[in-house]
């Protein structure tokens, strides 16, 4: 991993990040958003990143191989100490760890703070990130049946769970 910076994201980031984001957007059934986004449609999603419980990290070499994120589970008060969670690696970036060097980071910031739970909804099939889920103890706690319609079908979305407190 020698010349990978991981740091919290910058607004100067943003514009890597959509890059990135749009390429599951537009090629994949990962994310069920269907347009692409611009820096400026994304910008309501980036201005969550202004507390302890929604963080941003990225990992650089100079590109951004891509970023990990936090943000509320559910915007009632109740659920405030659960977030969902999320990692997005560059094309050109995978298979090197990274993606597990962000989630390292974000989940131990997330343990520093009022978190309880971390939640992550995986779009099915996609053992890859099932698998790589399972690896930071997350647990399979619901499956969702055709929840989503992207590519002319429906797709299941199996949620998973973990304790982010020590």
């Amino acid at each position: 991993m020698n010349g990978y910076e991981l740091r919290l994201a910058g607004h100067g980031d943003l514009a890597e990040i959509v890059e990135i984001y749009n390429h599951y957007v537009l090629n994949t059934h990962f994310t069920f958003d269907i347009e692409p986004f611009s820096v400026d449609t994304r910008s309501v999603w980036w201005a969550q990143f202004d507390n302890a419980r929604s963080q941003c990290w990225v990992i650089t070499d100079g590109v951004l191989g891509g970023y990990a994120c936090s943000v509320p589970f559910k915007a009632k008060r109740a659920y405030e100490t659960s977030v969902e969670v999320s990692v997005y690696l560059h094309t050109d970036h995978t298979r090197r760890g990274l993606g597990q060097r962000l989630y390292e980071r974000l989940l131990s910031e997330l343990s520093l703070h009022d978190v309880h739970r971390a939640y992550a909804g995986i779009a099915l099939p996609n053992e890859p990130s099932v698998k790589f889920h399972e690896r930071f103890g997350f647990s399979q706690v619901a499956t969702f049946h055709e929840v989503g319609r992207k590519f002319d079908r429906y797709w299941d979305v199996a949620w998973f769970e973990r304790s982010c407190e020590e």
